[in-house]
């Protein structure tokens, strides 16, 4: 090879010129726009001259060698030359341009890849993340099961221990058939995870790929990913004390309920786009868990409120001018000074993904659209030369795109709720049946959240207590805390409700969060995830909970009820 061709590596073939621009695929020669003419001429043999970028992307007919593949045979599913085509072989077969072909592979490829990683990929490892769910509440409802049986054994003494360690010995036998169930589940779940990480890879490659044999050979697998592995339906057993009666000892103790283990299909992943569809059951589950923590830029009492803008990315507010954007990675995607410098005093986004925030101080409800802050509800009246009116405390949006603002009086310090359509004021809610004040007054932390039902549930700090109305403003009930409880005085704060109806408010008093349904029915607390200081709250579509902790600056993601599959839109 001459010297030169080494150095500079790419020259044209005809006229040395460095850097060709231009390939045939056929002679496999780099040219310069200015050979490409004379290449041409030589009819001796076909040629195909590309931009040097889209070498490769021709391939020579198998049967005529001094022919290229331009069509695809869609009869027998291979590139072929214009000879081939005009063959008896193919007669009567349909062509399409080979790279029509390979576009749409390409496309098709893109959208196998999309469901494996957004939807299917995703749900696989949120199947995977429920299993020590699982294993943990059988451990524990064995443990508690122990226990009931070891209190009523101590009031039998010795003519009902035998009876109690073939008990103990039945439920071991339960846990270890159950677990074993539950192993065969995540190695099931193992293997088609690794399936898919390698089938990604593939086809990640295969995107890269100008090799036409492989991208035409490509045959997707998704229907086979699609279908998800049966969902266990297990009813862990129970223990039934009775009364003592010695004589009929035996049959009064009690006993384990069987092994109970029921599997369900997830069905097909793909939603319909459009569809309706009732939320399916997402069961609280025993023992609350932290998913992640994100440790942000804000000191120890400083961030007060979060909202999601999606399942990855987390709007946050605190006492300075500042609204902060991150991802569940603790990474500041994005900042937004407030227009008029001051705190934002509540924040929410709505349901096209717009930022919502209130500014007490200035009087406003401002939108961001596209970095883009608009004042789109002013309060501000004057009277005497001086400011008066109203101010906005917080803020949702709700399923309709309606803004619900609870607004504190100038003066009088009344409270109400005004629901806006836009900057136009649709409904006011501020009294009950009797005329009486539903909400405190002054300006006491109040936050507020639409429920599933279109309920209205706001948090009273001031009258301790969550008070809902229903749609048309009438008074459904107001929660004060659970009747029986060991805690302290209940002192709401933030609040929040997920797809199921139930409402999420946080104790600030007790460090902890309330769950209730959708009738003010106290169901349960999440007391075990080591808040300090909670405040802010917010659920994500999959009824994952937010939480602001002011203790600490952190916001926690916590798993509070049972997953179920995502649907892919």
């Amino acid at each position: 090879m001459d010297e030169r061709w080494a150095q500079d590596v790419l020259r044209c073939h005809l006229c040395e010129t460095p850097g060709p621009p231009m390939y045939c695929d056929i002679c496999h020669m780099y040219l310069c726009k200015a050979c490409v003419g004379e290449h041409l001429s030589d009819q001796s043999k076909e040629h195909k001259v590309l931009p040097l970028e889209k070498r490769g992307s021709s391939s020579k007919c198998p049967k005529h060698s001094t022919k290229i593949c331009e069509l695809y045979c869609k009869h027998c599913d291979i590139p072929i030359c214009a000879t081939c085509a005009s063959s008896d072989e193919h007669h009567g077969h349909k062509f399409i341009e080979l790279m029509k072909n390979i576009d749409r592979n390409k496309e098709v490829i893109k959208r196998d890849l999309q469901e494996l990683e957004n939807c299917i990929y995703p749900e696989l490892l949120d199947i995977a993340a429920n299993i020590p769910v699982q294993r943990a509440n059988l451990i524990d409802n064995s443990k508690k099961l122990t226990t009931a049986m070891d209190k009523h054994g101590e009031d039998l003494h010795r003519e009902i221990e035998t009876m109690i360690e073939k008990l103990k010995s039945d439920l071991e036998k339960i846990d270890l058939k159950h677990l074993a169930v539950i192993q065969l589940e995540e190695d099931e779940i193992t293997r088609t995870i690794s399936e898919i990480t390698q089938n990604i890879t593939d086809m990640k490659k295969l995107l890269n790929s100008n090799e036409v044999s492989r991208v035409s050979a490509y045959k997707s697998r998704n229907d086979e990913f699609r279908k998800l592995p049966p969902k266990l339906e297990i009813s862990l057993p129970s223990f039934t004390p009775q009364k003592i009666n010695k004589e009929r000892l035996y049959q009064q103790f009690g006993c384990l309920s069987a092994l109970s283990i029921e599997t369900k299909e997830h069905g097909d992943t793909m939603g319909s786009p459009g569809a309706e569809s009732s939320p399916p059951d997402k069961p609280l589950i025993a023992e609350p868990w932290i998913i992640t923590e994100i440790i942000s830029e804000y000191e120890p009492n400083k961030i007060c409120d979060v909202s999601c803008l999606s399942n990855e990315e987390i709007w946050t507010r605190g006492d300075g001018d500042m609204l902060r954007l991150y991802n569940l990675q603790g990474e500041l995607v994005k900042s937004l000074q407030t227009k008029s410098g001051n705190y934002p005093n509540d924040l929410t986004v709505t349901r096209s993904g717009d930022l919502v925030y209130t500014d007490y101080d200035d009087r406003t409800v401002n939108i961001v659209k596209n970095t883009q802050i608009q004042t789109v509800i002013n309060l501000q009246g004057w009277i005497w030369g001086l400011t008066w009116g109203w101010r906005p405390l917080s803020v949702c949006s709700t399923s309709s795109g309606d803004l619900l603002v609870v607004m504190n009086g100038e003066y009088d310090q009344k409270t109400k709720v005004i629901r806006y359509s836009g900057s136009t004021e649709k409904q006011i809610i501020e009294f009950d049946d009797k005329g009486k004040s539903l909400y405190s007054p002054g300006g006491t932390t109040k936050n507020i959240s639409e429920n599933k039902n279109l309920d209205i549930c706001v948090s009273d700090s001031g009258a301790r207590a969550v008070v809902v109305v229903n749609q048309a403003g009438k008074l459904r009930f107001i929660y004060t805390g659970p009747t029986s409880t060991t805690k302290g005085n209940f002192k709401p704060c933030g609040i929040a409700t997920d797809s199921q109806g139930r409402i999420l408010t946080v104790d600030s008093n007790n460090q902890c969060i309330h769950i209730l349904d959708q009738d003010g029915q106290f169901l349960s607390y999440i007391d075990n995830c080591h808040l300090q200081a909670p405040r802010g709250l917010c659920v994500d579509a999959r009824d994952n909970l937010i939480v602001a902790e002011v203790g600490t600056g952190k916001v926690k993601k916590i798993q509070y009820c049972v997953k179920t599959k995502c649907v892919c839109r």
